[in-house]
C-alpha cells in the first residue's frame, strides 16, 4: 500500500520537488498552496495527485484541506510542513519593518504547529511529520532578523 503524503507549499521550490519525487515513488500526493494558477499547473502535470487551494494560516482552510485528504484518500501517512516565507526587514531604515511580522510568524511558525496538531487529532500515528526549515533558524541574517525565530521548529 502506498503512503498518502501532504506537502504544504507543494507547488514551487522544495515542496514541488518533494511532491514530484513522492509521485514518482508511487505515493498518493496532496499539495496545498494559495496560488490557484500554480495548483492548476500541478494538477495538470500530476492528475493522480490532489491539489487543494488552502492558506495554512487559516483554521477553516486547514480543516477543509484535511477533510479533502480524508475524502480522497481516507488517511494521511506523511505530513510535510513546507509552506513558508522569507521577509526582509531593515529596522534602521525608519520605516515600519513590522508591517508583515504577524503574517510571517503565522506562516512560518504558528501554521505548522496548528496543522500538525490537527493532523494528529485525525490520524494519531502517522509514519512521519517533517518540518522544512532554514539554516537561518540557527543564525538569522541581518536583512531578516526575525526569520530565525519563525523557522526554528521542533517536534518531540
Amino acid at each position: 500500500m502506498s503512503q498518502t503524503v501532504l506537502i504544504t507549499g507543494g507547488t514551487s521550490g522544495i515542496g514541488l520537488s518533494l511532491a514530484q519525487s513522492f509521485v514518482e515513488l508511487g505515493a498518493s500526493v496532496v499539495v496545498c498552496g494559495r496560488s490557484q494558477a500554480a495548483l492548476d499547473r500541478f494538477a495538470q502535470a500530476h492528475p493522480q495527485a490532489l491539489a487543494v487551494r488552502a492558506d495554512v494560516t487559516d483554521a477553516a482552510d486547514r480543516t477543509a484541506l484535511l477533510q479533502a485528504v480524508a475524502d480522497r484518500f481516507g488517511r494521511l501517512d506523511v505530513l510535510v510542513n513546507n509552506a513558508g516565507t522569507f521577509e526582509e526587514r531593515d529596522y534602521a531604515a525608519g520605516k515600519n519593518p513590522n508591517a508583515t511580522l504577524d503574517d510571517e510568524v503565522a506562516l512560518n511558525l504558528a501554521a505548522p504547529i496548528h496543522l500538525t496538531g490537527e493532523v494528529l487529532e485525525r490520524w494519531p500515528s502517522p509514519d512521519a511529520i517533517v518540518f522544512i526549515t532554514s539554516g537561518f533558524a540557527l543564525v538569522s541574517p541581518t536583512r531578516a532578523p526575525t526569520h530565525g525565530a519563525g523557522v526554528c521548529r521542533t517536534i518531540g
